[in-house]
């Protein structure tokens, strides 16, 4: 008997994703377990393992199509000897019949052919995103030859037909930058497009404030030089991230007010200090999480970190390694950037932007001196959290990061 293989859903918030790569061809023999596709979330690349066993029968998604729907048939897998359908068996179903009263009355009465469907009685296999595409671009859905299933239009074969726009040619509807050919075109990724969604939505919907504060480094840095010096055959070497997610994870515990979520009936207090902590994978950003930072010691964050931000990057974090998180920092000191604002990422309520260190002059007891000094940037959702508390926040990191030998003991 035949089993469908449906795109699985996985994540809490994934309601579509992006068939990326198949890693089985039609006609393999498939066991349960067996890894047979990745697939492209709202967060990473994952992948799929099979539950039956079976002969991959029929690929109904080809590799790189996007915005598949959780739980649609994304192959098929049959028996040795049975026979194997041309589609999903919904696409299988016969149509009802119209009723004969509207056809007598579209007789009558006949309607104008929209451009982007055809005059003919042919009926053309077409997804709903392409068909919103090609009418919103002009484009005759009969002039574009499909290369998904049974010959269904997809997306790209519309961002990559060669049909000519059904308008006047007198009018120009190609923005410039379609005609120069020297233009290199990119699709957006699903992560990119869920970045650019959720980064718009707290920059519009969050009402940001910012708090900065200039601290000085030259404790800290003189504590990591003891410890990683003090390591046998270098079996570990801390990093200044690794102390300041120590760092922000105590000031969270003697300041709990930023360790919060804001929704419309309630605002979220959390006992638990779990730090998101932003790294930089090719096709965007992601935040894989140090739970309980604050009971943690530097050897133990150091490790950890270093073990997500890898996997991070090559595509291998859990769900549950990267979703949820009480707070953020964004580093980008080792890129020498003086000082920066980071958006806020929903649902937490602040997040932490650090800069480099640097040599600036300082003033101690009236005296003109030179120390190491790094500006931290905080933003904070004020509907959570306000100015005040913000501050307060930031001035016990602080003192912190001037005593670090707290984060020792």
């Amino acid at each position: 008997m035949a089993i469908e293989i449906l795109m699985p859903a996985l994540s809490p918030t994934m309601t579509e994703g992006k068939l990326a790569r198949w890693l089985k061809a039609e006609g393999d023999t498939i066991t349960s377990g067996e890894v047979i596709a990745e697939i492209e979330t709202d967060k990473a690349t994952m992948e799929v393992e099979a539950v039956d066993e079976g002969i991959l029968g029929r690929i109904f998604v080809p590799e790189g199509q996007e915005n598949v729907a959780v739980n649609a048939p994304i192959a098929v897998l049959v028996e040795d000897g049975e026979s194997v359908p041309d589609a999903p068996a919904s696409q299988n179903a016969a149509p009802t019949p119209a009723p004969s009263a509207p056809e007598k009355k579209a007789e009558s009465t006949p309607k104008a052919t929209p451009a982007t469907e055809p005059a003919s009685a042919e009926r053309i296999f077409v997804s709903p995103l392409a068909r919103r595409l090609a009418h919103e671009q002009g484009i005759a859905l009969n002039s574009l030859k499909g290369t998904g299933p049974n010959g269904r239009i997809l997306k790209r074969d519309v961002e990559h037909g060669a049909a000519k726009p059904a308008v006047s040619p007198a009018v120009d509807v190609t923005p410039a930058a379609q005609t120069n050919s020297d233009v290199q075109r990119v699709p957006n990724s699903t992560m990119r497009k869920v970045i650019a969604r959720r980064l718009t939505e707290s920059k519009t919907q969050v009402p940001h404030f910012y708090v900065s504060v200039d601290i000085e480094l030259d404790a800290l840095l003189a504590l990591r030089s003891k410890l990683n010096g003090a390591a046998h055959d270098g079996a570990f070497k801390i990093s200044v991230n690794d102390m300041m997610i120590k760092a922000v994870a105590l000031a969270l515990k003697k300041t709990p007010g930023l360790n919060v979520q804001f929704t419309d009936a309630e605002t979220l207090h959390f006992d638990n200090v779990d730090i998101s902590m932003a790294v930089s994978i090719p096709d965007g950003l992601i935040t894989p999480i140090i739970r309980n930072a604050d009971t943690k010691s530097l050897r133990t964050i150091s490790a950890e970190a270093k073990d997500l931000a890898k996997r991070a990057r090559a595509n291998k974090l859990k769900p549950e390694e990267f979703q949820g998180g009480t707070f953020s920092i964004s580093n980008m000191g080792m890129f020498g950037v003086r000082d920066f604002s980071a958006i806020i990422n929903p649902p937490q309520a602040a997040i932490l932007a650090i800069a480099s260190g640097e040599k600036r002059p300082v003033v101690r007891d009236g005296q003109l001196a030179i120390a190491t000094v790094m500006t931290a940037t905080l933003s904070v959702d004020h509907r959570a959290i306000d100015g005040a508390l913000g501050a307060q926040w930031l001035n016990t990191l602080r003192d912190i990061i001037h005593n670090p030998y707290t984060l020792v003991v």
